[in-house]
């Protein structure tokens, strides 16, 4: 009995310190205010959304993962005669690095499975940020207020690209360091600066002493911790802008509907991040990925066959063997033409192109507003199309990088098949962005017949003369209001008098170009200007929440 009153008051205690501590807090930070705002949040339910969430949940898991294998690794590449359990490397000679990766995977209890599930983790993080940035892509997510966060997310993705090429360079594996030494190579053909800035990175000659050390340290603090950082302005800025909605029954370009951050969203999102690390765990248990004793140590006389990179940096494998095999002699300087051009000029074009697109749709628009509300698809068709075809494109070029696997299993020369794929690379993206835009045309006329006739009963009735006629019924409100409720701006027109400068003339032009085809809904006066007042931007005083 006075252990339960002792109890009692130590909680009555703990409760009021609790309490004073949070009002003193309070009392100089506006605490409660961002909590309750924060608490209050409202977060969609779209499924789309979750791609995100799979990405953040992702990257936990790879911390979580990667502390663990850190209290086992050592990067050294100081060399050493292999004396642990797995039998066919036994007195071979390997760096400390490669050793300690075979220990971990045969020694450390548990070692090798978060070895796979750290793999799998980080493929299916940058598997997710590319998915959940062709779905921002798409849906013109990175419209005004967005421009930030875009150019953040775009940050991240190239980060998690040099985070991935780095963890998947440290175990000193043939397969690995062969692509260590395509990295090498991709670093001397900067012109004039080459050479000594390959000197700098590797300390000497390929492969040097300390290439492994340095990419541990920026594997395992430098580029997570820009990567932390990111996240967290990312979601900072997704709070404050809040997030964008599909067009539906309640929903506007002035409102977010959803529901709030507690107790309904924590729910599932602990449930869901429960699951992901479920489906990691699963993967690293059953599938089998990166067994690095099958490869052996590096060695520079030495390339394994079959040896294609992760996917997300084989579409620069793949750039490099369409090259044509140019180089120019000048001033006593070898140009390389065949890796200058696909693996620096190129990477740079497509990340400035990404990095500047939202400025580039916001000039050929000439739209100065905010916008809250998802596109659909197939309401822009050119810039689906240019999704579509830049899709394709990076398709041909991975698959450009196992060229040798792909003609080895159909049985032609490797010659043929690279120049399929070459062809494939100039033809291919212009026809997938020609048939995607007449498919999203297509598909908006789609929408009209609905409007117009309804959708199908799957009823047929004859009449007493033979004619056969098809039953429809309406449409309901919730799918009216979500087919007729679209904003597409007005093409750009040249003024009527006075000279035009050229840029001006290059704006209307690819103004009309992005612009002039859609399919015009049926939609009485009214209901054009109910739609005018959905799509129109926020108050500039104030949102509104549901």
């Amino acid at each position: 009995m006075p252990l339960q009153k002792r109890r009692t008051r130590l909680k009555a205690r703990a409760g009021e310190a609790t309490i004073s501590g949070f009002t003193a807090v309070d009392g100089r930070l506006p605490v409660a205010e961002l909590a309750r705002q924060l608490l209050r949040k409202a977060f969609p339910d779209h499924w789309s959304f979750l791609l995100g969430e799979v990405a953040l949940y992702s990257f936990l898991v790879l911390l979580l993962t990667g502390t663990y294998l850190t209290l086992f690794f050592d990067p050294s590449m100081v060399e050493s005669v292999y004396t642990g359990p797995y039998e066919p490397l036994q007195g071979r000679s390997m760096t400390q690095a490669y050793s300690s990766t075979l220990d971990i995977s045969f020694d450390v209890r548990g070692g090798l499975l978060i070895r796979q599930v750290h793999h799998w983790a980080a493929l299916v993080f940058l598997a997710a940020i590319t998915v959940h940035m062709l779905r921002v892509f798409f849906t013109g997510a990175f419209r005004k207020p967005r421009e930030a966060n875009w150019i953040v997310g775009v940050t991240l993705f190239l980060l998690a690209l040099l985070e991935g090429f780095a963890g998947y360079s440290l175990p000193d594996d043939l397969l690995s360091a062969t692509g260590l030494r395509t990295a090498a190579t991709i670093v001397g053909s900067v012109p004039i600066v080459g050479t000594n800035l390959e000197m700098a990175v590797f300390g000497g000659e390929f492969p040097g002493h300390v290439i492994l050390p340095r990419l541990y340290v920026v594997h395992l603090l430098l580029v997570p911790g820009l990567i932390v950082a990111l996240i967290v302005a990312h979601l900072i800025l997704v709070v404050y802008l809040k997030h964008t909605q599909w067009a539906a029954q309640g929903k506007t370009n002035s409102n977010v509907v959803g529901q709030p951050m507690f107790p309904q969203f924590t729910a599932k999102s602990t449930g869901f991040f429960l699951m992901v690390f479920g489906v990691l765990t699963f993967l690293g248990a059953l599938a089998q990925i990166n067994p690095v004793w099958a490869y052996g140590p590096y060695r520079a006389d030495q390339v394994s066959g079959d040896a294609q990179p992760d996917w997300y940096v084989g579409f620069l494998e793949g750039a490099m063997r369409l090259m044509p095999p140019w180089e120019t002699n000048f001033a006593g300087h070898t140009i390389m033409w065949n890796v200058l051009i696909p693996a620096v000029v190129l990477p740079g074009v497509v990340f400035t192109v990404l990095f500047l697109y939202p400025f580039f749709e916001k000039w050929v628009t000439g739209d100065r507003r905010e916008h809250h509300l998802c596109d659909r698809p197939r309401n822009r068709p050119t810039r689906t199309g240019l999704g579509v075809a830049a899709i394709v494109f990076y398709a041909i070029l991975l698959l450009a990088g196992g060229n040798d696997v792909i003609a080895f299993s159909f049985r032609v020369s490797v010659n043929t098949m690279t120049w399929i794929l070459r062809i494939a690379l100039v033809l291919a993206p212009p026809l997938a962005f020609a048939a995607t835009k007449r498919l999203c045309l297509a598909l908006q006329m789609r929408d009209r017949r609905l409007l117009t006739e309804g959708e199908e009963t799957g009823q047929v009735t004859q009449s007493p003369y033979g004619e056969l006629s098809e039953s429809h019924r309406a449409l309901s409100p919730p799918t009216r209001y979500r087919l007729l409720l679209r904003d597409i701006p007005e093409p750009l027109s040249l003024p009527a008098e006075g000279p035009v400068s050229r840029r001006r003339r290059l704006n209307t032009a690819l103004s009309v170009w992005f612009y002039r085809d859609y399919v015009e809904l049926p939609a009485t006066d009214e209901q054009r200007a109910k739609i005018a007042q959905r799509t129109a931007p926020p108050d500039p005083v104030g949102d509104h929440h549901d």
